[in-house]
């Protein structure tokens, strides 16, 4: 049989459900989610392989419109490099919604010659259903050479039907990408810098989540333990102490919930340790952006 194997970029404005798609379509958990916007700040690759057919979504920060830091920018940007040689791309917008950054995506996009499909995420928050009807009447207007697919990434329901929608999309192909067994192009070490940042996201209010970050200091693999040790770099000591938390409570519930999670996906026992240290400006230094692992997606 012949295989089909290829590349389908998922982009969208903040906070659609780019990354629970992504998961709901793996069956596991690859990018992290939260309900705050810009939780994903790099591009990943979620990578999906049934006997003859391999799919390589390509996850992306979200487009928005303010670009106050380097960070920002180089989220930007990521996300419209992804925009280059696939094969495919999934545009999330969230149910009846249609805001200015939206409209930002679908600039990025209208040049594309590839294949679109329009993602209408969260439709089961649309009470009542009805409401649907009219909105998605104007996309099809607004977009005619889009198709438009509806589903709840969350309850993992219409996800099938857009992988077979997506298959059609997919070139043939003598040979898969990647090995078979492979769900990402991500390393151990940046999965568990993310599961801290996911919690730390979480847990935190409105703004301090922004001007964080996490960098893995060890990642020790014994026969059956791993020790860790991060650093969460934040911009002001101010910012440092209430992470921290009265008594150091606060930084020991986001350890302990991390933890939990690294358990789960590294199938052994974590012992993980977690410092606060202060970086003034890191959000806006493009040398220090990179040396903590951001880039602009061209590259990993």
């Amino acid at each position: 049989m012949k295989k089909h194997c290829g590349f389908i970029a998922i982009v969208g404005r903040p906070n659609v459900g780019k990354s629970t798609l992504l998961n709901a379509i793996l069956g596991q958990k690859i990018s992290i989610t939260s309900q705050r916007p810009q939780t994903t700040r790099h591009r990943i690759l979620g990578i999906k392989t049934e006997e003859q057919t391999q799919y390589i979504y390509v996850d992306t920060p979200g487009m928005h419109k303010a670009q106050k830091r380097e960070m920002n920018k180089m989220m930007n940007k990521a996300a419209t490099n992804a925009l280059r040689d696939v094969d495919a791309v999934l545009f999330v917008v969230e149910g009846t919604r249609w805001t200015e950054e939206d409209e930002i995506v679908a600039k990025n996009i209208e040049h594309l010659t590839i294949p679109v499909m329009l993602v209408v995420n969260k439709v089961d928050l649309v009470v009542p259903r009805e409401n649907l009807l009219p909105h998605i009447q104007t996309l099809q207007q607004r977009f005619p050479q889009h198709q438009v697919v509806l589903l709840s990434a969350k309850q993992k329901d219409g996800v099938h039907d857009l992988e077979q929608q997506v298959l059609v999309h997919l070139p043939e192909s003598e040979h898969f990408y990647f090995p078979d067994d492979q769900v990402t192009d991500k390393s151990q070490r940046f999965m568990v810098a993310e599961l801290i940042r996911e919690k730390l996201t979480r847990e935190l209010g409105q703004e301090l989540p922004y001007e964080l970050t996490v960098e893995i200091e060890q990642f020790e693999v014994k026969e059956k333990i791993i020790n860790i040790a991060a650093i969460i770099w934040v911009e002001r000591e101010g910012q440092k102490a209430i992470l921290i938390g009265k008594g150091g409570e606060r930084l020991k519930r986001i350890g302990k919930h991390a933890r939990l999670d690294m358990e789960k996906v590294l199938s052994r026992k974590v012992f993980l340790q977690l410092w606060v240290r202060v970086k003034s400006g890191w959000s806006n230094d493009i040398r220090a952006l990179k040396s903590l692992g951001y880039d602009n997606g061209e590259s990993d």
